[in-house]
């Protein structure tokens, strides 16, 4: 059995600032995420939080990571540039990456889609019907034709997003609104999932469809290869005939 190494990292605010969101989610919404893929004994979890050395996030740590889950709202701002510089050069080289909720506006996410990634949004009494489009997903395994959460934030279109390589899941809301709500995309030699569930004052994490969809997700971004970006010089295979401008080449390349 292939171990993946999994990283959830989130940033561990709104649980210190929000009794709301600390009862809801005691040890932080990063735990309770880790705690239920630890329940897969093919993951092997551990956490990060923003407040951490380089968040968490050192080169040493991406280094031994194959998926890592994002969580993020109120301090996108505070990720450094170097940092999540170096989280999107690892899903290039064929790291996992799952954004979740609010992540889709993150400079790590911004960084892979190349665009605004904006949206509409509610926080209200608003129910979510969050339907499976593309039921035979290995994200999408196990799960009924749909599934409710009784509240949630509401995002709406249109979402400033590429135009995705799958979308698996769209979800609409009691005031009427749909949204894009699970898609995937390639960057580089690395698999990229956004789940939209998942705003800090609802118990979104607890409920047994979203744990199916960010553990399925786990198995489908996995790193499958490490390719470190380059752009060497490379010889030809067959004989090539005399170059009479090599040497002039030569000496521009070395001035």
């Amino acid at each position: 059995m292939t171990t993946i190494r999994t990283l959830v990292w989130g940033e561990f605010r709104h649980e210190k600032k929000n009794p709301k969101v600390a009862k809801i989610y005691p040890d932080g919404m990063h735990e309770t995420i880790a705690a239920f893929l630890r329940r897969d004994p093919s993951l092997k979890v551990s956490t990060a939080c923003l407040d951490q050395n380089q968040h968490g996030l050192t080169a040493e740590v991406l280094d031994e990571t194959d998926v890592l889950v994002w969580w993020g709202h109120m301090a996108h701002g505070e990720v450094a540039d170097e940092v999540a510089e170096r989280v999107r050069r690892r899903v290039l080289e064929g790291m996992g990456f799952i954004a979740l909720h609010s992540a889709h506006y993150s400079k790590v996410f911004k960084g892979l889609m190349g665009t605004t990634c904006s949206l509409k949004w509610r926080e209200s009494t608003d129910k979510e019907r969050v339907w499976v489009i593309a039921p035979l997903h290995p994200i999408a395994a196990g799960l009924p034709s749909h599934f409710e959460l009784p509240a949630e934030e509401m995002y709406s279109e249109p979402f400033g997003i590429p135009d995705p390589d799958e979308l698996i899941f769209i979800s609409w809301f009691t005031g009427g609104e749909v949204f894009r709500s699970g898609a995937t995309w390639r960057r580089g030699n690395g698999r990229v999932f956004y789940f939209r569930p998942g705003h800090e004052t609802y118990p979104s994490y607890h409920q047994a469809e979203v744990q199916r969809v960010i553990t399925n997700a786990v198995h489908w971004v996995r790193a499958t290869v490490r390719i470190p970006d380059s752009c060497p010089s490379t010889p030809a295979l067959e004989p090539l005939p005399p170059d009479p401008d090599a040497e002039d080449r030569s000496s521009i390349a070395h001035t």
